[in-house]
């Protein structure tokens, strides 16, 4: 069953949103070479605290860590320790913010230093096959039609769709129903409406699609290590129109090219 939030519930998750998109913001200006990614996950944590939110990645399931940090051949479920980063990598952060029982989760690759033409392609599609998603995630539609435009932009460009992973329902519970593919599946999924809280997060490999998890159980590596791009909003079902983007951060600063950069704060990418 899918969850269909009042009004009081939309305001705490849109509170617990703002706070992952605050991290975010800041995280994303502190991603330059020499940085050690254990130090951008404690920064994480007293922001997170200290907006009266509790980390919810730390210790679930186990995961040592506040945040998800993947970085280059990393797609997702990296965590942060003493690597540094270098020049030409991807660094992707992901972050979760429980704020009075309600759960915020968004996600974002940025580049570190001068990064290649690839790397910059394949950020470019998949911020711009999130932005597609969302376009789609309107009352009325079903999940299909997310999962088809996710999709769609992402194959034009020749790129990998990991499959092992998918976006989610999120509300009282970090992962709730429904499930969202980034690929056509052959269900149509429930029908959107309107109070619906989902998180869409295409997870984009440059290489093939297929992932290895490691050792620690928890880091997910693409098997051809090449570098994989995350980005990730939560969002509400509108009755009418686009939904509103729960997770955005219109003020941030943070640019990587003229559009690219641009789904943080909410813009759609054309």
């Amino acid at each position: 069953m899918v969850a269909l939030r009042s009004q009081r519930e939309i305001d705490l998750l849109r509170t617990a949103n703002q706070t992952v998109a605050k991290v975010l913001t800041t995280l994303a200006d502190r991603i330059k070479p020499g940085v050690k990614i254990i130090d951008l996950d404690r920064e994480a944590e007293s922001m997170i605290r200290e907006a009266g939110g509790i980390p919810s990645f730390l210790g679930y399931h186990g995961f040592p860590a506040s945040t998800c940090i993947s970085v280059d051949e990393v797609v997702i479920h990296g965590i942060p320790d003493d690597r540094v980063l270098q020049e030409n990598e991807i660094c992707s952060i992901d972050v979760g913010v429980n704020y009075k029982g309600y759960y915020g989760d968004a996600a974002l690759s940025i580049p570190c230093g001068e990064v290649d033409s690839e790397r910059k392609r394949l950020m470019r599609v998949t911020e711009r096959s999130l932005s597609a998603g969302i376009d789609a995630a309107r009352a009325g539609n079903r999940i299909h039609d997310i999962s088809a435009a996710i999709e769609k932009v992402i194959l034009a460009d020749n790129l990998g769709i990991v499959r092992d992973f998918v976006g989610h329902g999120v509300g009282s519970e970090m992962h709730e129903e429904p499930q969202i593919p980034n690929y056509v599946t052959s269900s149509k999924g429930p029908r959107l409406k309107a109070g619906m809280v989902i998180a869409l997060e295409p997870m984009v490999n440059l290489g093939v699609e297929e992932v290895d998890v490691l050792e620690d159980g928890w880091t997910a590596a693409t098997a051809d290590r090449k570098p994989s791009a995350h980005f990730e909003h939560s969002i509400v079902i509108q009755p009418e129109g686009p939904p509103e983007i729960l997770s955005k951060s219109p003020n941030a600063n943070w640019r990587w090219g003229e559009k690219e950069g641009a789904i943080l704060r909410g813009e759609h990418l054309s």
